[in-house]
């Protein structure tokens, strides 16, 4: 599906631009036949926004993007205005507008703008631009933020839908070196600008000694687990589309709006769960106050994560090109998030990357069972615990489907298989380590098989497990 529009990149469906990747020699024999759901909307603290937005709602009801159910397959493609001069104060003060008929007061159609600065004197602060709808003003002024001359800005931009097309305005895309996708073929929710001469300024104040926050005196700390706590870079923790979207949130008519982010569920509902506290910066918009942000996260992973690292693969639904992957548009991706070409370390390879999933995420999970069995779901039309969103939130990464996964390992053949309710909410789980299966409920007690076999059965249907 191919869309022109000015000066863009062309959309392209998320959803269909995947092939199956065969992992030969790791596969599992079938658990039990569920097959989870994901979603990813964020618990709604931690991020900041520049001012209150107002927009008209939307009142066609709509269910989280990621639930694959028949009526949930129409692709949700926004376009997204970049105001001039974005890498400038008045640039960043300026809000972005979501075209293409989309709502941003829809949260299947919200889009997310997250700035980064670093100073000359190696001061690091986090300034997160609005999104209005196209021909709307913001229900307040945005803060205007102080930018040493002499600094270096990066923006990294988050949505809710499928692919979100960034829409240039007098030249904005060049001025702001922004990087959607390769051309034809945009990376769906994630994009940029800027941030690989963001990263590079990090680096060299780095060096320099005087980088602030320091990410290699902020050590990932140890979790209520007694594990290390993970970052966006741990295999306990990536999903199959790693460092995507942002931590930015909004306020819409009172409502907080968040981006359905990965990094979000690390700062927000993992960090919370396992008691690990995530890298800051100030808030320019907000005085006084500290944030969490992309760039952080990954600064922080690239500093402070034990091998082996967690880098984008191949095999990632972003970087696939026609179904196939691509070196090209993956390096593009991962310039974006300041990790190494796919020549230059890993080869990309997807088959490695399954089997680190394999032998990392499942034991880890059974771990932080009874920690993230105690916290809330962080989408609870996906799961009714962060333990059930996590373990079919694995289970889709693992096994597909077709779109949406790595293709580790067929459908059902994988090492975690979480059990839904009537209403498609993952409400148990089973989970093998090292040849052995055990059943969780949705609080992470082990209970007997014949929970989750009756969960499975489509018993249990009120689905506590």
């Amino acid at each position: 599906m191919r869309k022109q529009l000015r000066k863009t990149s062309i959309f392209r469906s998320r959803r269909r631009r995947f092939s199956p990747l065969a992992l030969m020699g790791i596969l599992l024999p079938a658990i039990l036949v569920m097959v989870a759901g994901v979603s990813f909307a964020m618990p709604q603290v931690f991020s900041s926004h520049a001012a209150g937005v107002q927009h008209k709602k939307h009142h066609k009801h709509q269910n989280n993007q990621q639930q694959k159910h028949p009526q949930q397959q129409q692709m949700i493609n926004c376009t997204l205005t970049v105001p001039a001069n974005p890498l400038t104060a008045q640039g960043l003060a300026t809000p972005y507008q979501l075209g293409d008929g989309c709502d941003e007061a829809n949260k299947m159609q919200a889009a997310f703008v997250q700035g980064a600065v670093i100073d000359p004197a190696g001061n690091i602060s986090v300034y997160n631009p609005l999104v209005v709808n196209q021909g709307q003003q913001p229900a307040a002024a945005p803060v205007i933020p102080t930018i040493p001359a002499g600094s270096t800005v990066g923006i990294w931009f988050g949505f809710n839908g499928n692919n979100l097309t960034l829409q240039d305005m007098n030249g904005s895309l060049q001025q702001g070196n922004c990087v959607n996708g390769t051309n034809g073929s945009i990376f769906g929710q994630y994009s940029y600008c800027n941030a690989p001469a963001f990263f590079q300024a990090a680096i060299a104040a780095t060096a320099a000694g005087k980088i602030n926050p320091n990410p290699a005196n902020a050590a990932l700390g140890t979790g209520k687990d007694g594990l290390t706590c993970p970052s966006v870079r741990d295999f306990s923790v990536v999903d199959q589309d790693q460092s995507d979207n942002v931590t930015t949130t909004y306020m819409i008519n009172g409502t907080q709006q968040t981006n359905a982010s990965d990094n979000r569920l690390l700062d927000v509902a993992l960090d919370g769960a396992l008691g690990c506290t995530p890298l800051m910066a100030p808030d320019l918009a907000h005085p006084g106050q500290m944030t969490t942000a992309l760039p952080l996260n990954e600064l922080q992973a690239a500093a402070q994560q034990a091998d082996p690292l967690a880098l984008v693969p191949m095999g990632d639904p972003m970087t696939l090109v026609d179904n196939t992957p691509n070196a090209v548009k993956t390096d593009l991706y991962r310039m974006g998030v300041d990790q190494p070409a796919v020549g230059d370390t890993d080869g990309g390879n997807t088959v490695t990357y399954c089997q680190n999933l394999l032998r990392i995420a499942p034991q880890r999970l059974v771990t932080d069972a009874p920690l993230t069995g105690a916290a809330n779901s962080p989408d609870p039309a996906a799961a009714n615990s962060l333990f059930t969103f996590l373990a079919q939130r694995f289970q889709t990464t693992f096994e597909g489907p077709l779109g949406t996964g790595l293709q580790c390992a067929a459908a059902n053949q994988g090492p975690v298989q979480a059990q839904k309710n009537a209403n498609g909410v993952a409400i148990s789980a089973t989970i093998t380590v090292n040849g052995q299966t055990q059943c969780f409920d949705n609080i992470g007690n082990k209970v007997a098989m014949t929970v989750c076999i009756n969960n499975g059965n489509g018993k249990n249907q009120q689905g506590q497990g």
